[in-house]
């Protein structure tokens, strides 16, 4: 492949479709809780919902990613995919009662299960195993620049015109819009079917097979990365850490941001370097940035040191999110990709919410607790990884 098209039409657009979207989650992504809490939702009922919300979204993507792979196709997922998490935004203020909000939430959350693993096997089909870092990398460059730029929406917005948080979930739609009208423009690649149109019935859990079938490669891998993700809580104990030692929500939201630019800025060049010292030794390098973020985060009190933490947890977000993805696509049949994608990310989003989970009771005890327990167990996933070997790496 040249190098002037090591970025394809195709790598841009999708880009491009996850830069809209992301502008558009992430302006809400700040005020989410304060905006339930404004229409009657208690804390508990918060909690139940995002849950819910995460299941469905975590266990669709198994589902979908399999039936992307079945029928040969990966455009109509992107496409049904965004459109659903688009028009969930204005759903959310429509109407305010809890059954109505529950369904809209879980809109959003399935239209991410939808096109996630389909998505991600569009970008590997368009690359091949040496750029896999640079394509996954630049695609993330641009899904969390959107991000960068929703917080920083957000905040402007909150600040001349405080709790006016429904007319946000409006102005949300706009980009929204702008996400589905560019993936109409996305040309699919014709694909070999693994079976004939008449006979694709997929069970929703069939996609929990591929582990039998899967090359130990594959699975050593997922272990890694599913005990990785255990030890992995939300960024909201983050963030309440920072409120915790006196920070403003401006100030919260505003290290938020510059955490999601380091993270844009750097997932680009960290790409780079991945397809050149392999993908498995950038991805420990991360993960041994997230280690000494946690270690650290639960004795930082100075704005400094904070500043320090987000800078290094921006880098180990950027030399492992696309990374991870990179690994798993080429260790995979292209056949099969968005299954295997699929596999991996359905049982992380089931890991994450036991690790955020453990990670409330540990908070809620002892933030510093917390903080020692993850980046603790953090040093073992890097270890288990520098003595795992993996076949192109």
């Amino acid at each position: 492949m040249n190098k002037q098209k090591i970025i394809t039409r195709t790598i841009l657009l999708v880009s491009f479709v996850s830069f809209f979207n992301d502008i558009a989650s992430e302006m809400l992504y700040p005020i989410m809780p304060v905006y339930l809490g404004s229409i009657g939702f208690s804390v508990l009922l918060i909690g139940i919902l995002e849950g819910l919300a995460e299941a469905t979204a975590g266990l669709s993507k198994g589902y979908f990613g399999n039936l992307s792979d079945k029928t040969g196709r990966r455009l109509p997922f992107v496409q049904f995919g965004y459109m659903l998490s688009a028009i969930s935004k204005p759903m959310m203020v429509i109407f305010t009662f809890p059954l109505w909000i529950f369904a809209a939430r879980s809109t959003d959350k399935l239209g991410k299960g939808i096109r996630t693993s389909a998505r991600d096997a569009m970008l590997s089909d368009e690359t091949t195993a040496e750029h896999k870092g640079k394509v996954f990398g630049f695609h993330r460059a641009f899904d969390t620049l959107g991000a960068s730029i929703g917080h920083f929406l957000a905040l402007i917005f909150l600040y001349f015109y405080p709790q006016h948080y429904k007319f946000l979930f409006l102005i949300a739609f706009a980009p929204g819009l702008c996400s589905i009208a560019l993936t109409f423009f996305i040309k699919e690649k014709k694909k070999v079917k693994l079976m004939p149109d008449n006979k694709v019935k997929v069970g929703f859990f069939d996609y929990l097979s591929y582990w039998k079938k899967s090359i130990k490669t594959y699975k050593y891998l997922v272990i890694g990365l599913l005990a990785f993700t255990f030890f992995n809580s939300s960024d909201a104990f983050l963030l309440l850490a920072l409120k915790a030692n006196s920070m403003s929500d401006t100030q919260m939201i505003g290290v938020y941001i510059f955490y999601n630019l380091i993270y844009a800025l750097a997932s680009l060049p960290l790409g780079i370097l991945a397809d050149k010292i392999g993908l498995r030794k950038t991805m420990i390098i991360g993960f041994t940035l997230f280690a000494i973020v946690y270690l650290s985060m639960g004795f930082a009190t100075a704005w400094w040191q904070y500043a320090v933490i987000f800078f290094l947890y921006g880098l180990y977000a950027a030399s492992t999110e696309g990374v991870s993805k990179a690994l798993i696509s080429n260790i995979s049949i292209k056949e099969e990709t968005a299954t295997a994608i699929g596999f991996y990310t359905s049982l992380a989003s089931i890991f994450a919410l036991l690790a955020s989970s453990i990670g409330g009771l540990l908070f809620f005890y002892n933030p510093a607790l917390m903080f020692v327990f993850s980046g603790t167990g953090v040093v073992l996933v890097v270890m288990y990884f520098i003595l795992l070997k993996l076949n192109r790496n």
